[in-house]
């Protein structure tokens, strides 16, 4: 039986991040991975062009229940390091909005490179494994799989959430995490677009495959991006981010002309100096074609046949939106998991237990959800070299 000073579990982002940082500190590394190729989550990333970071990465995109707890691992290892690890291999990027970092070369070619540091830096590879047990004894950790059976010092589990379950998402980091006596926040889905009732798809149904700048808000948080409506809601960008922050049975506002300051007083100028246009011609302006008509049916005429009444009906039609989603379409179509591993039993400098030397929760497994747009694979970035300099 081999030892080792290190076995990572799960080859995504944070796991071969972590393996490369121990394995160039001249630690003998194994690197277990469950699908047969590693990094598969890494090759379907921005419609396969890796958004690999953001350059705006502040503490204050991440939820977590310790807000507290990202800004260790964040500070030390920044987009910038990854960059430069990137750009050593000859690989660049553009940004494509606000702040998000996609790769020209595409996301194979991210994939690569991070395998080729790790066989540089010595990490042993064993794709394939289904774990069967970790137990603990003596300062040894033991995993077997089937007929195998490896011994390490250090286990770090990098075997993330369980969105996507087509791609081979499991609960095994959170089972082991109860296995040593750690609580783990509810995982839901996040990054996730939103389900409505049949009455209200019925009439939204004809919008599908339109988009709309908008600003989408839930409580006190709101993001300004693209939102897009589909056969069973509404997705797009805008969406997508402030599903993290919404709870079941609470409602979304959506303003589909944020970049109108009083949509009222608009229509009302509207009104005075195109008297003879209809609302449709209006509205077709600053939305959609499809999206203006659907909201100028209502208000059939002339710009001049609408009363201030009307007009402040349009308005908060447009400006204030609001809906009460019936749910999500769950983890198969969410692009990460939020909750995890609760951060309190956690060291921030290191992403090793507290109560149980030589274990280590790193990337989406832990209680620690970014925003989209390559914050997430930061935070896999920053923890995965957290715990791999700490091994």
């Amino acid at each position: 039986m081999i030892h080792y000073d290190a076995i990572v579990i799960g080859a995504g982002a944070a796991g071969l991040m972590c393996a490369l940082t121990a394995g160039k500190k001249g630690k003998k590394v194994l690197l277990l991975e469950r699908s047969k190729k590693p990094g598969a989550k890494i090759l379907i990333s921005g419609g396969g062009r890796c958004n690999f970071t953001n350059q705006d990465v502040v503490p204050t995109a991440y939820i977590c229940r310790n807000p507290h707890f990202p800004k260790s691992a964040l500070s030390r290892y920044t987009p910038w390091d990854i960059m430069d690890f990137l750009r050593r291999y000859g690989l660049t990027w553009h940004e494509k909005t606000l702040g998000q970092l996609f790769c020209d070369q595409r996301a194979g070619k991210v994939l690569e490179a991070l395998l080729t540091e790790c066989e540089t830096a010595g990490v042993t590879f064993e794709t394939n494994i289904d774990i069967q047990d970790v137990s603990y004894e003596k300062g040894v950790y033991m995993v077997t799989a089937a007929s195998q059976k490896w011994q390490a010092k250090n286990i770090v589990v990098a075997s993330g959430g369980i969105s996507i379950p087509k791609m081979g998402a499991t609960d095994f980091g959170y089972k082991l995490a109860r296995q040593f006596g750690l609580k783990v926040v509810e995982p839901l889905p996040a990054l996730v677009p939103f389900t409505f009732d049949e009455k209200l798809m019925d009439r939204l149904r004809p919008l599908a495959g339109v988009a709309a700048d908008s600003i989408v808000s839930c409580g006190a948080v709101n993001f300004r991006e693209n939102l897009l409506f589909t056969h069973r809601g509404l997705s797009g960008p805008a969406i997508l981010q402030i599903s993290s922050y919404w709870q079941a049975g609470h409602e979304i506002t959506v303003n589909l002309l944020p970049s109108i300051a009083d949509s009222f007083e608009w229509l009302k100028a509207e009104r005075t100096t195109r008297p003879k246009t209809s609302l449709k011609a209006i509205l077709s302006s600053v939305l959609a074609e499809r999206l203006a008509d659907y909201i100028a049916t209502s208000w059939p005429g002339n710009m001049a046949d609408l009363s201030n009444k009307a007009l402040e009906n349009i308005s908060n039609s447009l400006s204030s939106w609001t809906l009460v989603p019936t749910g999500t379409e769950g983890f198969k179509k969410a692009e990460v998991t939020k909750g995890g591993v609760n951060t309190d039993a956690l060291s921030s400098k290191t992403m090793e237990v507290k109560s149980q030397p030589g274990l280590y929760f790193i990337g989406e497994c832990v209680d620690v959800t970014g925003w989209l747009g390559g914050y997430n694979f930061q935070w896999a970035w920053a923890s995965g070299h957290a715990a791999g300099e700490a091994i």
